[in-house]
């Protein structure tokens, strides 16, 4: 991830600089201000934007809508995968971040959960746990490398 810009955090909920903005990059983004900015200026949904190499913070619940992309994102610490999706038991998630058309490249998520329809959030879960897999098997390879090495000395 670059350099943090030094940019203070936008934590102002009552602007409308976040609406008006299309791309963010080095940026701290808090949710709940971003969802306050566009409510207050009649967008129900955060739509067409693109973060890059930002850390987004909750506490929140992003609300996948349509031409949602992330790209290299480290979506929050967590032992089961899982746990950072829900599914609604309706059509529509109640209170959520709804977000549409945006991307995500190289972004950090930090107390954030995801909500989508069941064959979106099994995806994204899918590839999550594919991409942990390849990197909890590249570290034993370079682990056992290392030993080799060890005892080879």
């Amino acid at each position: 991830m670059s350099q943090p810009s030094n940019q203070a955090p936008i934590t102002n909920p009552t602007g409308r600089e976040l609406v008006e903005r299309d791309t963010f990059q080095n940026e701290a983004i808090w949710l709940p201000a971003m969802a306050a900015q566009h409510l207050n200026a009649g967008a129900f949904l955060i739509e067409g934007k693109t973060f890059t190499d930002c850390l987004i913070e909750g506490p929140a619940v992003l609300g996948m809508a349509e031409g949602v992309q992330f790209e290299g994102c480290n979506m929050g610490v967590t032992q089961d995968v899982k746990a950072l999706f829900l599914v609604p038991h309706g059509t529509k998630a109640i209170g959520v971040v709804g977000v549409a058309h945006c991307r995500f490249v190289r972004c950090r998520f930090m107390m954030v959960g995801f909500a989508g329809n069941l064959a979106a959030v099994e995806e994204m879960a899918q590839g999550l746990t594919s991409a942990r897999a390849v990197a909890e098997k590249a570290q034993a390879e370079a682990q056992a490398r290392a030993e080799a090495e060890g005892k080879a000395s």
